[in-house]
């Protein structure tokens, strides 16, 4: 149930930071209205909350949290800019994914 819960928040700080992100990309880059790059920041905010929810230290969450970001943004890419992955892009994924589980939840004797 920990590995459950801790991919769960991953996903949503991912969620977080690369839709608060994009937001603001959205306010300075392409026009769009002042307070959508507000409303971006305030996500920002919440991505930063989230990630301390993880039941890890600082430098392991996120260190792992790389991977998942990698993951998320190959699949934010594809289905909001229209860039599809090729396999290059698929491979790397699965290889940051590989890195994820073992920074996270390899057992380790402490």
């Amino acid at each position: 149930m920990t590995i459950i819960k801790s991919m769960f928040l991953f996903v949503l700080a991912g969620l977080f930071e690369i839709g608060g992100g994009y937001m603001v990309w959205l306010s300075l880059r392409e026009g769009k209205p002042w307070w959508i790059g507000i409303l971006g920041g305030l996500i920002l905010i919440g991505y930063g909350v989230v990630a301390t929810l993880q039941p890890a230290n600082f430098g392991r969450v996120y260190a792992a949290y790389g991977g998942i970001f990698i993951v998320m943004a190959i699949i934010w890419g594809w289905k909001v800019d229209g860039i599809i992955p090729d396999k290059y892009d698929l491979i790397g994924g699965a290889v940051a994914l590989l890195g994820v589980l073992i920074i996270m939840y390899a057992p380790r004797s402490t």
